[in-house]
């Protein structure tokens, strides 16, 4: 029977995984090489990352977004792609409770080792994860924002419309962000982006420590978040045990607080939080430049009953991901309405009233997020 033996490689150093098997007279033979197996990438070397990528994927319950394989870097095409095949990416992960070795597919989230991977990968001479069809986004040197070079930022998960006379068609969540250089200026920008950097240069940085001053933000990570926000959920980061890496939960584990928390980079599951929270390393970006986390309800009404022969769109306000403005950030109803090409109205409200009924803000936002596409 032939197992995988971990063998360090005296010219380079690095961990090879080699099928073995053992002979009553010689003991465990080496028979053939596998792979490389890729080191595991520490929380600390992120701050210092000036270049690199972004992967992400929907349906996940935890998430490990910075791609630092140069294996994996090498099958990156384009300078972004959406629904696409990528390579595993194995890292070790100790031993399952039997005692046989298990590796963590940093790729598409999923342990091997059991004996049906052993199986497959006898008989193919490739490991693969079970998850290794899944369909992967990623982009590289996603749009960075630097917060404190600008007198404000702010950064929303963008979903779809809730509300509109022409059709809203579901799409994934997008990271919109607006930038001021002065408070009354006009914005520098004001875009929809497929994920970003955020950069904070204090000395203190984010999670205290020598950990990273660079926040990537994915719009899984963005839309569970805000969605943990609506629903006054206990948030918080917690740092693996094993690897100091933050951790990311997303779908179930993101709406549900939870004690033991499960590491996507090294995919070791012995970190425990004081008490039940939803991790993600968004929570304390959002704390630490929410400089004004109070929500102003506009003081402004609009009918739209008013515009008749106009399009319009409706959103509701969801609260900012990051806001660094010296003012708080506006909570109601977001629309547009268009004369033809020209848009009328750009503005939030108290108040908007339509066929005589006023919108229910709650309502909106729920056919929002049923819209997306997570």
């Amino acid at each position: 029977m032939l197992i995988i033996e971990r063998k360090i490689c005296a010219a380079s150093g690095r961990v090879e995984l080699w099928w073995a098997k053992t002979s009553p007279e010689k003991g465990r033979v080496l028979v053939s090489k596998i792979m490389d197996e890729q080191p595991l990438a520490m929380a600390d070397e992120s701050g210092t990352q000036a270049r690199g990528a972004v992967c992400w994927a929907y349906g996940r319950t935890l998430g490990n977004i910075e791609v630092r394989s140069a294996q994996l870097l090498r099958h990156f095409t384009e300078k972004r792609a959406a629904d696409t095949v990528l390579p595993c990416d194995f890292v070790y992960a100790g031993k399952y409770r039997h005692g046989a070795h298990r590796w963590w597919c940093r790729t598409h989230q999923s342990h091997w080792g059991t004996k049906a991977d052993l199986a497959a990968l006898q008989s193919s001479n490739e490991m693969l994860c079970a998850k290794h069809t899944q369909l992967m986004s990623y982009e590289i040197d996603p749009y960075t924002v630097y917060l404190d070079k600008h007198a404000e930022v702010g950064v929303w998960c963008s979903m779809p419309a809730a509300l509109s006379n022409f059709e809203i068609k579901p799409r994934p969540p997008k990271i919109h962000v607006h930038v001021r250089d002065t408070p009354t200026s006009q914005k520098r920008i004001d875009a929809d982006f497929a994920a970003i950097s955020a950069i904070y240069t204090t000395r203190e940085g984010l999670f205290g420590g020598d950990s990273p001053v660079r926040v990537n933000i994915t719009p899984p990570a963005a839309f569970e978040f805000v969605c943990a926000l609506e629903a006054h959920q206990k948030m918080g980061c917690i740092d693996c045990s094993h690897c100091r890496h933050p951790h990311l939960d997303l779908g179930d584990f993101g709406k549900t607080p939870h004690r033991k928390h499960f590491c996507a980079n090294c995919g070791r599951d012995s970190t425990w939080s004081q008490g039940p929270i939803i991790s993600t390393p968004l929570q304390p970006l959002h704390d630490r430049t929410a400089t004004h986390l109070t929500c102003l309800l506009p003081d402004r009404s609009l009918n739209l009953d008013d515009y008749k022969g106009h399009s319009y769109t409706v959103w509701a306000s969801t609260p900012a991901i990051v806001w660094t403005a010296s003012r708080p950030q506006e909570y109601g109803i977001h629309v547009h309405v268009h004369d033809g090409n020209s848009r009328v109205i750009d503005d939030t409200f108290g108040e908007v009233i339509l066929n005589g009924k006023a919108l229910v803000r709650e309502e909106l936002l729920q056919a929002m997020i049923d819209r997306a596409v997570v």
